[in-house]
């Protein structure tokens, strides 16, 4: 049987992108959103749900293990951002921010796991963000639910790794997306300018990550954070 694979956040974006990418590698994709999918295909299969309402999470990851019988791979891909300065940040922004950037991590590792527990293998991928090792002005609070999510990921990875499952995170500089489109390029020069790499992160780097990470061969690999560009914590 193929690989299952659920990601989430596939409406649009990076994570419609890789839903595509691993669909055309023969993969079964189960993807959510807060919108209904535009993706048509046989091996696709969408959940309309906000990653932070757990009874939803709850029965989409129970549907997925009684139709396909296994999770092998999960990425924690769903995430929003917000770029303000903490004085003019409003309560409810970070709520938001947080809701969806951690609390939608946690509740779909904890759910993905109890799967990947009895069948004794998994691989877990989760989002964190050049942002916080840079300290960037202007991004405290989403760098602050990314360092949640750091700490988060290696801690599980302890939790986890009795049972074969391993929990790595990826940290992507700037994409050409949809959600650097409002950043100022100033701003996203000034960024690049603190890598080592100059330039803007792609699709292919992310996946480049995502693969090794999830490498059958990469089972004694647990707790790693990843950086994108040469960005040091």
């Amino acid at each position: 049987m193929s690989r299952v694979i659920v990601i989430t956040g596939t409406s649009k974006g990076i994570g419609k992108s890789l839903a595509i990418n691993y669909l055309s590698k023969n993969y079964i994709v189960i993807g959510c959103g807060r919108t209904k999918s535009v993706i048509d295909d046989k091996n696709y299969r969408h959940f309309e749900l906000d990653v932070c309402d757990e009874k939803a999470v709850v029965d989409m990851i129970r549907s997925i293990k009684k139709e396909f019988g296994k999770i092998d791979i999960l990425l924690n891909n769903a995430g929003i951002a917000s770029m303000n300065h903490s004085i003019t940040t409003s309560f409810q922004s970070v709520k938001n921010i947080f809701a969806t950037n951690f609390f939608g991590t946690f509740l779909f590792t904890r759910e993905v796991a109890k799967v990947m527990m009895k069948q004794k293998e998994g691989r877990i991928v989760n989002y964190t963000t050049v942002a916080k090792p840079l300290r960037l002005e202007g991004e405290a609070i989403y760098a602050a639910s990314k360092a949640a999510i750091e700490n988060f990921t290696q801690t599980v990875s302890k939790e986890l790794a009795p049972y074969k499952i391993t929990v790595n995170a990826i940290g992507p500089n700037p994409i050409q997306t949809d959600l650097i489109k409002a950043i100022p390029k100033k701003k996203i020069d000034d960024l690049i300018s603190k890598q080592a790499i100059k330039r803007l992160g792609t699709l292919e780097d992310i996946i480049n990550v995502i693969d090794f990470f999830c490498d059958e061969k990469s089972d004694f690999i647990t707790g790693q954070i990843i950086y994108l560009g040469g960005v040091n914590n």
